[in-house]
């Protein structure tokens, strides 16, 4: 499957965003879901991710409460929106997919290209 991220920009802290992956070339619905970041000079790191159904997600601890993931089958889509932004947030957000809900990156078959979010203070 082919993914494309997108969404990503400039927002001020406390602000909001959603970023969009668009699943094209096989069956979207077949696979897995997740959303990884890479901030400059750090590791890329997992930020969550949701089932084939769309019923089942978790999220890492710093984004709990704050962001939503959750996906639409029929548009090939998963969304991820991202409210009250910090500046710890920056980063290259990548969606990727794969055959379970895991934090571990390389499960994921698939990786879009990422998308670049930046959050000012």
């Amino acid at each position: 499957v082919q993914l494309q991220a997108s969404g990503g920009g400039l927002a001020q802290a406390g602000g909001s965003l959603r970023l969009t992956c668009a699943g094209s070339g096989r069956t979207f619905s077949n696979y897995a879901i997740g959303w990884f970041r890479q901030a400059s000079g750090k590791e890329r790191e997992f930020v969550t991710a949701i089932t084939q159904s769309g019923r089942d997600s978790n999220y890492v601890d710093s984004v709990k409460g704050r962001f939503t993931i959750s996906r639409d089958n029929a548009r090939n889509t998963v969304y991820l929106q991202m409210n009250s932004l910090n500046v710890e947030d920056t980063a290259v957000y990548y969606c990727a997919a794969g055959q379970i809900r895991t934090h571990v990156a390389g499960a994921y078959e698939f990786w879009g290209q990422g998308t670049l979010v930046t959050v000012s203070s």
